[in-house]
Formats: structure tokens, C-alpha cells, sequence
């Protein structure tokens, strides 16, 4: 294996496929990154065995010459270092060639540098999963970035129950309904999709997996094609396929967690209520699982307190548009309001409490697609 190939795609390249290496595996050559080389370009492999992500790099691009392969082959070369050492290299293109086929010693030169480094059979990579006809469904990468960001947050990191472990994605109809929970707290978005599937289909994510898959998304509005199989998601992008495990089991019916009715409903400005939940948080921070409390005072102002008899208290009160329905107070997470509203886009936010012991549900005024739900906390 030879080729020449330009150093800044080389390394966002290897950038992407890193994030599948783990270096807690317990399979020696999936520390390694897998390079494939051939007369269409150089694909690189990363894989930790619940993600496997693969970048390809054309020879040609708009005319460009990205590579030129002198020789196709394969070789896995240890991520760590290879990684590294990319970034550090002297000029604007790297040669690697792999100079000793029965070890796999693998030569890579840019301008005056020369590393020498032992490689592995790339015949002992594991495969990466076939791509088996799956459903199949599109969203942009932008607005994929946002879903995930919206909902990824909620799913529990406890392994007690591994399906909350990770984000809900069904699609009923031309509707993709993304739910994630780690039974404190909830959070839902949808948006619409252009599917041909005859019903319903739900699968689970890994919450990594998504969080892994977004720092790769970019920010523009290019489909992503999504392909569900059987034990498998993959998530086909420009020049990268992104494969993921699903999780087993049957994700538990959470649409009758949310409320359909109201006693009390708040409208408020969303910074004004964050800022003012931040403030109480830093005393609660430190008393037990960093509670807050809200109260209805005035026509139109809540008062925001937390009371931690070691340090001190503290009251706010921050105007509302709008107050309905029964005089409330009610105790919860800071952290988990703070999540919640930072996961919400726009300025005005609509809250529903159906009493003081009752889930409650925070929306955007302007905007159905999307939900959060948060239990309270019992502070007595």
C-alpha cells in the first residue's frame, strides 16, 4: 500500500473515525484505526464494537486531486499515535506506505519527517455490519443536530435499566418522534419525515452513540440518510457511514406520562426564568439533590427560592405574562429545569403543572414539535 493524500482531509478524517475508538476495549485491534486504500480513494475504519464509523476520502473531488494511490493495500495502525502524529506533520500533503507486508511496518513522510510505525493484519479488523435492506428515511444534518441535542440529554447513565439508557426514534405516519427519559425526566421532539413505511417502527439509540454522531453532523442543511435494521442503525452522510448497535427491548409506552390537562399554567420569558433558576441553584447546589422551588404569588409574578439551613437562602421573584388556574408550589431539580430550557428554543415559555406532586410540562409558546417533563421533588 502507497498513496499520497492531502494532510488537512487525512486529518478531519481520522478526527471523525476516533470518535468510535475507545481505548477501554477488550479487543487489541479496535485501538487501532483501519485504512483501506484503493484506486477510488483511502477509507479509514474506527470501531469500539457499539459504534463503527467509516470516512472515505475520494482521489478526486470538484477537480481537486485529494490523493493519489500508488499502490492499493490495507493496514491498521495504532489511533493513538497515528492520530498525532497527522496532526503534527510538517506540510501540506503525508505519504504512508506500508514497506514490509509481512509485518505490516508502515512508513509515513511529510516534508523532512519520517515516523516508522508497527502495524496489524488488517484481515483481523472486524467487518463492519452489512447494509441489509433496512427502513429508510431522510432528515437534514442541521436539523438532525438540533433533535438530538433536544432529547439526548434526558436518557438515564445508569445501567439499572438499559433501554433508558437510550433516545426512543419511531415513526408513525410522515412523523418521527424522538423520546428520551431516565424516569425523573423526560424529553420529546418531533419533526416530519417523507417515509414509505407501511407502520409504525421504533427503535433505540444508545444516548453515546447520538452524542458521538452529532459532533460529526456539520451544521448545513445536506440530507442524512437513516437506515434501521435489524440490530442496527446506520446513518449515511457525504463521505461518512456512521453504524450504531441498537438497544434490545421494547421501549415503554411514555405518551401516558404526559399530562393532557392543566390546574395551573405560567408563561414566562425563557432567559429571564433560567437566569433567575441559576441564581437558586447556587445555594441548592450544595444541600440535597439541588432542589428549587416555585411559587405563585401576584397576578403575574412566580417567586423562585432554595433554602440550604447551612449557607443560607435565597428568593427572586420574576415576572410572568400570564398565570392560570390554582395557586401552586411545587419543588424540583434545578439542574434538570436548567436542561430543559436550555434544550428549548424561544424566548416565551409555556409551563402546565397538574399539581404540586404531578409531572409538569414546559413547551415554547410557538411550537408544538417539541416538549420537556420534569417530576417534582418531594422536599418534605
Amino acid at each position: 500500500m502507497k498513496f499520497v493524500i492531502q494532510k488537512d482531509r487525512l486529518v478531519q478524517s481520522v478526527q471523525d473515525v476516533m470518535k468510535a475508538v475507545s481505548s477501554r476495549t477488550t479487543i487489541p485491534i479496535l485501538t487501532g484505526i483501519k485504512i483501506v486504500a484503493d484506486h477510488r480513494g483511502v477509507s479509514l475504519t474506527g470501531s469500539d464494537s457499539d459504534i463503527s464509523i467509516e470516512s472515505f476520502i475520494p482521489t478526486v473531488e470538484e477537480d481537486d486531486q485529494i490523493a493519489t494511490i500508488q499502490e492499493s493495500g490495507a493496514v491498521v495502525l495504532q489511533a493513538k499515535f497515528f492520530s498525532e502524529i497527522v496532526k503534527k506533520l510538517p506540510l501540506d500533503t503525508v505519504e504512508i506506505e506500508v514497506t514490509n507486508k509481512s509485518n505490516y511496518q508502515t512508513v509515513i513522510r511529510s516534508g523532512q519527517a519520517e515516523f516508522n510505525l508497527n502495524g496489524l493484519d488488517p484481515d483481523e479488523y472486524p467487518h463492519l455490519p452489512q447494509i441489509e435492506d433496512g427502513k429508510v428515511f431522510q432528515l437534514p444534518a442541521d436539523l438532525m443536530k438540533t433533535i438530538i441535542r433536544q432529547t439526548v440529554f434526558a436518557v438515564s447513565t445508569s445501567e439499572t435499566r438499559p433501554i433508558f439508557t437510550g433516545v426512543n426514534w419511531k415513526v408513525e405516519g410522515n412523523e418521527l418522534i424522538c423520546v428520551a427519559t431516565d424516569s425523573h425526566r423526560l424529553a420529546l421532539r418531533k419533526a416530519a419525515v417523507e417515509t414509505e413505511f407501511e407502520e409504525a417502527y421504533s427503535v433505540v439509540i444508545p444516548g453515546k452513540s447520538l452524542s458521538e454522531l452529532s459532533k460529526i453532523l456539520d451544521d448545513s442543511s445536506d440530507p442524512v440518510e437513516i437506515v434501521f435494521m435489524e440490530n442496527q442503525v446506520l446513518f449515511k452522510m457525504k463521505h461518512i457511514l456512521f453504524f450504531s448497535r441498537l438497544l434490545e427491548g421494547n421501549y415503554p409506552d411514555t405518551s401516558r406520562l404526559i399530562p393532557t390537562e392543566s390546574k395551573t399554567t405560567i408563561e414566562l420569558n425563557t432567559k429571564e426564568f433560567l437566569q433567575a433558576i441559576d441564581r437558586a441553584s447556587l445555594l441548592a447546589r450544595e444541600g440535597r439533590n439541588n432542589v428549587v422551588k416555585l411559587s405563585t404569588v401576584e397576578q403575574n409574578e412566580i417567586e423562585i427560592s432554595s433554602n440550604s439551613p447551612e449557607i443560607g437562602k435565597v428568593i427572586e421573584l420574576v415576572k410572568s405574562q400570564r398565570i392560570e388556574g390554582e395557586e401552586l408550589k411545587i419543588s424540583f431539580s434545578a439542574k434538570y429545569m436548567m436542561d430543559a430550557l436550555k434544550a428549548l428554543e424561544g424566548t416565551e415559555i409555556r409551563i402546565q403543572f397538574t399539581g404540586a406532586m404531578r409531572p409538569f410540562v414546559i413547551r415554547p409558546i410557538m411550537d408544538d414539535s417539541i416538549l420537556q417533563l420534569i417530576l417534582p421533588v418531594r422536599t418534605y
